[in-house]
């Protein structure tokens, strides 16, 4: 069965509070406005995900909840993962085996953070090679394989890369 990978950075955060613990930091007026438009491609591509996992970290939730908006996914199925926030690239992988995945779903959203998800992507999306997944960035990635639990050791592909600056 071919499943989709998408994993989403947190959209733009806003740095005007001095001292506020990163773990609370919120979106800035352009993170706001880039998620939805985000969600929206994504929309016009036909992916829509069948389990969302995310950081709980503020910025990283509000993105994660604009985009299922956008995608008609209930904000209340939204799995908050700890392990996500600030995580290193192998953590990815350990999340997806974890969440014991049921076979039936096809395609799974993971909302992070840099600079674990650029690693994370550059070592799983063949072709893709990229100093910076920018802020509210996607990649989108196929692999082929009976079970989740099979995503380390299946052979990956790369569907997409985008961000709200990409002029499509």
């Amino acid at each position: 069965m071919e499943r989709k990978l998408v994993i989403v950075r947190h959209a733009k955060s806003d740095w005007g509070v001095p001292g506020q613990d990163d773990f609370d930091r919120p979106l800035n007026q352009r993170g706001k406005r880039d998620a939805p438009v985000m969600g929206q491609r994504l929309r016009e591509r036909s992916i829509r995900p069948d389990l969302v996992l995310a950081s709980p970290a503020k910025r990283a939730a509000a993105t994660a909840r604009l985009i299922a908006r956008e995608l008609s996914y209930p904000e209340e199925r939204i799995q908050w993962v700890q392990a996500l926030y600030h995580c290193p690239a192998y953590m990815f992988e350990e999340v997806l085996a974890a969440a014991a995945i049921p076979d039936e779903v096809q395609t799974v959203f993971l909302f992070a953070h840099n600079p674990g998800i650029t690693h994370f992507a550059n070592e799983t999306a063949p072709g893709l090679n990229i100093d910076n997944i920018p802020t509210c960035g996607m990649v989108g990635i196929a692999f082929d394989a009976p079970h989740w639990s099979d995503y380390a050791t299946a052979a990956h592909k790369l569907l997409f890369f985008d961000y709200p600056k990409n002029q499509l």
